[in-house]
């Protein structure tokens, strides 16, 4: 085993150096006898720089620092859109690999690696940080990179991601700083959205923060929290939209969220919401700015663990609404879901979503959706 992950951690190093370097990773080119002498030629170069003093391998200290983890998820799906007409697919819908690498006791750095078909070809950096700071020492910390910014919880029993999520998750080169105190939480955070206001300079401009309180204990788990941030519109959702039909802001248009989970026994709650705080003023081609409604987007779960056929299985339903985001997220959904771990590594889920669109007078189709997910997620 510990073979194993000396040779996962070498193939993976020069796999990272070839993809930010642009070109097709050197072993995918390898036959199998030539990539097993590759490896083992790394190995003894990586064995004689061995440290004098500790007496212990480069490989080693990798092993010992270094932490991966990894997600793919297959779905099969079928759908019956607001158009009447049906689809149906089989999608490799998400490959992930997650680096940890603690680089000395106070600096932490994150890689995170995705890929998911039709929308991530070819592999994309999910995450990249550096976290400088150790919470078993000091409650402050510091973090710089690529990440998803800290509005919004979006914490889900479904297979399908929240609309809470497809409105405000928001994913951006940022630095943040943040603490964790007694269960208390909370951080601040700045960058360079990619939506600007009108006439406005690529500055950074972009900042936002939140706060909550997670509570622990051997007879539940508690978490609520909120966040503010100053332009809502800079969301991955929302910015896509605006790129796509060729809207302008006019002027930030801030937004706020607010969650709770609470965990006990078999049973879990979740409850979300996210919403502007603003009116945004919107321009199209260059004409006047109009002043539209603040959007918004909500997540209401319920559910129950427990064993069926000596596999534990969780049992979910859902309720979700949004309000002024029609022509690209429905006005409500209903949702139902099951799903049962079969090992420690593997497990299966199958949901039933129920979408009902804006009424035509709201911009929408006024007609109801479908769909049915079937998923097979391998994790570690």
């Amino acid at each position: 085993m510990k073979e194993l992950k000396k040779g996962l951690i070498i193939l993976v190093s020069i796999f990272l150096i070839d993809v930010l370097a642009g070109t097709t990773p050197v072993f995918c080119e390898m036959s199998n006898y030539e990539l097993e002498q590759e490896v083992k030629k790394l190995k003894e170069q990586l064995q004689e720089t061995s440290s004098d003093e500790g007496g212990e391998s480069l490989v080693k200290a990798i092993t010992d620092r270094v932490t991966f983890s990894g997600l793919v998820e297959v779905e099969v799906g079928f759908e019956k859109g607001f158009d009447d007409e049906d689809s149906s697919d089989i999608t490799l819908a998400t490959v992930e690999l997650g680096i940890e690498a603690e680089l000395a006791d106070w600096v932490v750095a994150n890689v995170v690696l995705l890929w998911e078909e039709d929308d991530t070809e070819p592999i994309d950096i999910d995450v990249g940080t550096i976290t400088l700071g150790n919470m078993e020492k000091c409650p402050f910390y510091l973090r710089i990179g690529k990440m998803y910014v800290p509005f919004g919880n979006f914490e889900s029993n479904m297979i399908s991601d929240p609309l809470t999520l497809e409105l405000a998750e928001t994913r951006e080169s940022a630095l943040q700083v943040g603490f964790e105190y007694s269960g208390f939480y909370g951080s601040m955070y700045v960058f360079n959205g990619d939506i600007d206001e009108d006439g406005d300079d690529d500055e950074i401009k972009c900042f936002g923060a939140n706060a909550g309180y997670a509570l622990e204990n051997d007879d539940m788990i508690l978490d609520v929290g909120l966040g503010w941030i100053n332009n809502m519109m800079d969301s991955d959702g929302m910015g896509d939209l605006l790129d796509d039909v060729g809207l302008a802001l006019e002027d930030y248009s801030g937004g706020f969220c607010v969650h709770a989970i609470f965990n006990s026994g078999p049973f879990i709650v979740i409850g979300e919401y996210v919403g502007g705080t603003d009116d945004p003023a919107l321009s199209f081609g260059g004409g006047p700015f109009v002043e539209v409604d603040a959007l918004s987007a909500w997540n209401v779960e319920c559910g129950y663990t427990f064993n069926m056929i000596g596999k534990e299985s969780t049992f979910a339903i859902a309720y979700q609404g949004t309000d002024e985001c029609s022509k690209f997220l429905p006005e409500k959904r209903y949702m139902a879901s099951v799903g049962m771990a079969l090992g420690e590594y593997f497990g299966v889920a199958l949901e039933y979503a129920h979408d009902e669109d804006y009424d035509v007078n709201d911009g929408g189709t006024d007609d109801d959706a479908d769909i049915v997910t079937m998923q097979f997620a391998l994790e570690f």
